[in-house]
């Protein structure tokens, strides 16, 4: 969400050198999350093993999301942030600062349905996994990570509601009469600042923690399992068979769920200053600095583009995908299963991933 130059003045406006510095870094910010976010969505669609595993809809949806804030939201508020002024009217404003919220709010949503699938995959049964997370069931969660936002961004905003009680306020800081300037001015009454905080941030963090949790706490039990049977001696059979699917099943989703649970530790940190100031702000009379809003705001906008570099650094199969992308398909990087194989094996499958096992 979005409360963008609440209390910017021209006391506050950026100097020369200031201006190139920050046009520089916010230009960086902005090619590198049309860049990444691209990448993460081109990957998935045309690695046929990456579109198997069900988290990655979610995973490019999210990157959708990224993508609209690099293209839709930041380019505009770069530009009054180096003119220290707007020009694009009140009704563009409005939808600006309504896509902002929007895409935020869709973003956290987006994290909060990876965090459930996780925890469907590995606290649960395989087969309960498969009955859970059904084609028709990612298509309504997807459907709920963009309609729902809509309720508390373009509805309230463009209704007004957000500005009960304090549109003087806003009226003023519209329109700095000492530079003869006009901001996108977006301020939050007491109401609005709880209600969409605790809908777009604080209530899917706190299920989202308590998913990983759950999850850690289930891997630390079935790896506490695996030392007692190790430290039992118990021969490799094919009584125990199903033991060693479990584990590698095990192995596999608790690595992912550890790099999705970094993906969404980084975005709780970019985000949760400005979430944190935006319900303080309307209890303090709105006295936070303009440059601390501008700071915060930018702070969650560099998420946007940081999520592609966490799947290239944590995510093998993301790594390889990006790397045939980029070096236009170098057989080098291309699975061994593709290029064929030396070593009878067979496959099987997990949570709609292939796994290869050699004999």
């Amino acid at each position: 969400m979005e409360e963008l130059d609440v209390n910017v003045s021209s006391s506050e406006g950026f100097g020369v050198a200031e201006k190139i510095v920050l046009l520089t870094f916010i230009s960086a910010v902005i090619l590198m999350a049309i860049l990444g976010n691209l990448l993460v969505m081109v990957a998935v669609c045309r690695d046929r093993q990456l579109r198997k595993i069900k988290t990655n809809y979610f995973i490019v949806s999210l990157a959708f999301a990224d993508l609209l804030v690099s293209v839709l939201v930041m380019p505009f508020g770069a530009i009054e942030l180096v003119q220290d002024n707007w020009i694009y009217g009140e009704m563009f404003c409005l939808v600006r600062t309504s896509l902002d919220v929007l895409l935020t709010t869709a973003s956290i949503l987006h994290l909060c349905c990876i965090s459930l699938d996780r925890y469907y995959a590995i606290c649960c049964q395989p087969l309960v996994y498969r009955n859970k997370m059904t084609p028709l069931r990612i298509a309504v969660m997807l459907g709920g990570c963009w309609v729902i936002p809509t309720f508390i961004s373009f509805l309230p905003i463009m209704q007004g509601w957000n500005s009960i009680g304090i549109i003087d306020l806003i009226q003023q800081r519209q329109f700095n009469k000492a530079s003869n300037s006009t901001y996108c001015i977006f301020m939050v009454n007491k109401p609005y600042a709880i209600t969409c905080s605790v809908v777009a941030f604080y209530f899917p963090f706190l299920l989202m923690v308590l998913a990983y949790y759950r999850i850690y706490v289930t891997a630390r039990e079935h790896a506490r399992q695996i030392r007692v049977l190790q430290r039992a001696g118990t021969p490799a059979d094919s009584r125990h068979q199903p033991d060693q699917h479990s584990t590698h099943r095990m192995k596999t989703e608790t690595k992912a769920a550890k790099t999705l649970c970094i993906i969404m530790g980084c975005f709780c940190l970019c985000w949760a200053p400005f979430f944190v100031t935006n319900i303080v702000d309307p209890f303090i009379n709105y006295t936070v600095p303009g440059k601390l809003w501008t700071a915060f705001l930018w702070l969650g906008y560099i998420n946007s583009g940081l999520n592609p570099f966490l799947y290239a650094f944590l995510n093998k199969s993301f790594r390889r995908a990006f790397l045939i992308i980029l070096c236009c398909g170098d057989e080098r990087y291309r699975r061994p299963s593709i290029l064929g194989q030396t070593v009878p094996c067979s496959t099987t499958t997990i949570n709609g991933s292939t796994h290869v096992l050699r004999h």
